[in-house]
C-alpha cells in the first residue's frame, strides 16, 4: 500500500474522528454527512489499483471541504484477485474479501490519522451478494475489525458498533436503510445540499464482463497478472498469441494512452502518415526480445540502424500479424498495397504489404 496525503488532517478538535471509506458515490457522501451532523470529524480514505480509480472521490471531497488520503492498493488487489478466499461475484470481482481488504487497511491506519473508528456508505441489502447481513459481517471478519466499521445509512438494523456504545456517536440520529430502493437516499441528497453526484455504478474494472474474459486469457497467457500486462489490455483491440500480445489503437485519444502505457522493450507500429492506428507489441519471453532488439542494434544504436536490417524483424509471425492488424483497422485496407512503419526502439523504417496478406483478417 502507497499513502498519498491529497489533503491532510489536521490535528483533531472533536471528541471523534472516523475514517470514511469515501468512493465518492452518493452513499458514501451521505454516510459522511450524517456523521458529520454529529459533530464527527469526517477524514475520507480512498483507494485506486489497477482496476479502479479514485477521480469521483478526490471530486467529491474537494468540494465537500473534506481531508482525503488515498491508497494506492494494485499489489494487494492482484494477490486478493487471485486467489480470493470468498469466491467471485458475477465476473472476477472477489468483492467481500475487496471490502475486507479495504477495512483492514483503514483499520491500520486509525492511530495515524486519530481516528476512532471506520464508517462506509454501505446499505443493508442495497447488493445482494456483497452488502447482506452475513456479507457485511465477513468484511469485519477479514478485515480484523470487529466492532470499529459504522455504516451510518444501515446502523439501526445492525449491531451496536464500539463507537456507538462508548457514546461516540449517537445510535438514534443513525438510519435505517435498507434494500435497493435509492428514493431516501435521493431525498436525504436534497436535504443535504447534494446536487452534483454520480449515477450508481460500479467504476470496476473486475465487474465487467468483457474486460474480466481479457483478464482470464491474459493469466492463462501469461500464467500470472502483471500490473504492466493489466494496464496495457485495459485499451485497444487485444490479441493474445504465442509469442505476445498485440494491441491496436481504436482512436486518437487510445493511440496517446497505449503510447504512454507502453514498455521501453515494446514495439510500436502506425502508419506513414500517422492517421490509423498505434499498435504496441509486447513479447511474453522477455529473453526473446532481448534477442531480437539486440541483433538490430542495442540501446545506443537502436536509432542508427540501417534500414534493410529493421525491415526483416518484420518477418517475425508476431510483427507480421501485427502490422496486418494495423492495415486491417485503418482506412487502408481498401487498397492494393499499404505501408507500415516501426516506430519503436527504431527510427521510422517501414514496410509495403500486399492486400492480399491483411485480406485473412478483414
Amino acid at each position: 500500500m502507497k499513502i498519498k496525503e491529497i489533503r491532510l488532517p489536521g490535528q483533531k478538535k472533536s471528541r471523534a474522528r472516523t475514517l470514511l471509506l469515501l468512493s465518492g458515490g452518493l452513499d458514501s457522501l451521505l454516510a459522511g454527512k450524517v456523521l458529520e451532523e454529529q459533530g464527527v470529524e469526517i477524514v475520507g480514505l480512498t483507494f485506486e489499483s489497477v482496476f479502479f480509480d479514485a477521480s469521483r472521490a478526490v471530486v467529491a471531497a474537494e468540494k465537500l471541504s473534506w481531508p482525503l488520503i488515498l491508497a494506492e492498493i494494485t499489489e494487494e488487489q492482484i494477490r486478493i484477485v487471485e486467489q480470493p478466499r470468498y469466491g467471485y461475484g458475477r465476473h472476477l470481482n472477489p468483492c467481500i474479501d475487496c471490502h475486507g481488504q479495504m477495512v483492514k487497511l483503514a483499520a491500520e491506519l486509525l492511530p495515524r490519522y486519530e481516528a476512532d473508528f471506520i464508517s462506509t456508505g454501505e446499505v443493508l441489502g442495497e447488493r445482494p451478494m456483497s452488502q447482506n447481513r452475513q456479507a457485511l459481517e465477513l468484511v469485519e471478519k477479514s478485515g480484523e475489525a470487529r466492532g470499529l466499521v459504522l455504516r451510518p445509512l444501515s446502523a439501526r438494523l445492525l449491531p451496536p458498533t464500539r463507537p456507538e456504545e462508548l457514546g461516540l456517536v449517537n445510535r438514534q440520529q443513525l438510519l435505517d436503510l435498507s434494500g435497493r430502493c435509492r428514493q431516501r437516499q435521493i431525498e436525504l441528497a436534497r436535504y443535504y445540499g447534494l446536487t452534483d453526484y454520480p449515477a450508481p455504478a460500479g467504476g470496476c474494472l473486475l465487474t465487467d464482463a468483457v474486460f474480466a474474459e481479457k483478464l482470464k486469457k491474459l493469466r492463462d497467457w501469461r500464467g500470472e497478472w502483471r500490473r504492466e500486462d493489466i494496464d496495457l489490455i485495459k485499451l485497444g483491440r487485444v490479441f493474445f498469441e504465442d509469442e505476445g500480445l498485440i494491441i491496436v489503437g481504436r482512436d486518437e485519444e487510445e493511440n496517446k494512452k497505449l503510447e504512454n502505457t507502453a514498455l521501453a522493450s515494446d514495439l510500436l507500429l502506425t502508419l506513414p502518415d500517422f492517421k490509423g492506428p498505434l499498435t504496441v507489441v509486447r513479447f511474453k519471453n522477455k529473453d526473446k526480445d532481448s534477442l531480437v532488439l539486440g541483433k538490430f542494434g542495442e540501446e545506443k544504436g537502436r536509432e542508427t540502424v540501417e534500414a534493410g536490417q529493421s525491415l526483416e524483424i518484420f518477418n517475425r509471425p508476431l510483427l507480421k500479424k501485427a502490422a496486418l492488424l494495423t492495415i486491417r483497422y485503418s482506412r487502408y485496407r481498401q487498397t492494393e498495397e499499404a505501408a507500415v512503419i516501426l516506430v519503436s526502439p527504431f527510427r521510422a523504417q517501414s514496410r509495403n504489404f500486399k492486400k492480399e496478406e491483411w485480406k485473412p483478417y478483414l
